[in-house]
């Protein structure tokens, strides 16, 4: 839900304080920077301290940037959009790679089944808070969030988190590893598989929108119906990862993908746009958790450390593949062009998974 906040709050909080379109923008870069510190900071914390100490801070900065958020001025609420970018950045690859270690079955299906969970807060986020301010509740939404979070930070804080890493463990091969081609093709995953997903879910109400009366009237609810079937396929991820291999649904994923993509650049009609919204969100549903599950496999107790590097790649794809779009967009004069970008890159990433590594 916090990770998606902004997206259904941005108009609140602008009527609220009187921003610019400018003022307003800033809060996402507030967000990312802050979340991709966190993301950093979490690899050095989880290496030192472990899970535990990692996940439950995160949960904390979490509580206490939400809890703030709508309470004064417009300063507060860059401060706490800052506070829980942090706080996700320290809580979402801890708990990734935490799952994919302790998972004692398929660490893909374990891995898909969490973020099954993120796609059903996203889902509902801006339900609730819709729902919320209609009702005059938004306040109380929001600080309820917030003592979730606590509660929950309480609750965790005697479960068997697995241990730190001890100074006298083997050390981490920085050399090896970098020199290793495997690095580099999880890093190319990294960065453009989130990129993708983001650039597909960001930009395909625009692309509706400007597809007549019809696409007018439904390209808002686009990106939910691609989060959703994102949602809907992490759902059964698990079964799916018991009967076919991770090799095997990496590449049907990546080629179902890009010919779905490549249909919404070669339909004219809004249905096009439908059936590619659909089919990508399912396409991409088991992707990410296998190359979570892949890192910690390979890697072991080293993707601790790891892991801040290649999600902190995954927050630099989400920025930097759909501002490519709008660049694209904004020079050529058409989206669909744009849609090139995503396109290409689902297409690099099938190839790069074609060989078993």
């Amino acid at each position: 839900m916090l990770t998606t906040l902004l997206w259904p709050m941005l108009p609140i909080l602008s009527r609220r304080w009187h921003l610019s379109d400018k003022q307003a923008g800033a809060l996402f870069p507030t967000q990312f920077l802050a979340q991709l510190a966190g993301v950093l900071l979490s690899g050095v914390m989880v290496a030192r301290f472990g899970f535990r100490s990692t996940f439950l801070s995160g949960l904390l900065l979490m509580a206490g940037g939400v809890g703030t958020l709508y309470l004064g001025t417009p300063w507060l609420g860059m401060v706490s959009v800052a506070l829980y970018g942090l706080g996700l950045g320290l809580v979402i690859p801890t708990d990734n790679l935490m799952i994919a270690e302790v998972s004692t079955g398929s660490r893909a299906a374990a891995v898909s089944l969490l973020n099954f969970f993120w796609g059903v807060g996203a889902v509902i986020c801006s339900l609730l808070v819709a729902w919320a301010e209609t009702h005059g509740l938004l306040l109380v939404l929001l600080e309820s969030i917030a003592l979730f979070l606590v509660l929950l930070t309480i609750a965790a804080y005697n479960l068997p988190f697995p241990a730190a890493r001890k100074s006298t463990d083997v050390p981490i091969p920085w050399r090896e590893i970098l020199r290793s081609p495997v690095t580099w093709l999880f890093a190319c995953v990294f960065f453009l598989y989130p990129g993708t997903e983001t650039a597909v879910g960001g930009w395909i109400g625009s692309y509706a929108t400007r597809m007549g009366a019809l696409g007018a009237s439904i390209g808002a609810m686009m990106p939910a119906l691609f989060l959703a079937a994102l949602t809907a396929g992490r759902g059964v991820g698990g079964w799916l990862l018991r009967h076919v291999s991770e090799q095997q649904v990496l590449r049907a994923g990546y080629g179902v993908a890009a010919m779905s993509i490549g249909l919404l650049l070669w339909s004219p009609s809004m249905y096009g746009v439908v059936a590619s919204a659909a089919i990508t969100g399912l396409s991409f549903s088991a992707l990410y958790p296998i190359a979570v599950a892949r890192l910690s496999q390979r890697f072991g107790i080293a993707a601790r450390s790891i892991g801040a590097i290649m999600f902190s790649l995954a927050a630099l794809g989400p920025a930097a593949l759909p501002w490519l779009v709008g660049m694209i967009s904004q020079s050529t004069g058409s989206l669909r062009m744009g849609f090139v970008v995503p396109f290409a890159a689902t297409v690099i990433l099938f190839f790069i998974h074609l060989k078993d590594w």
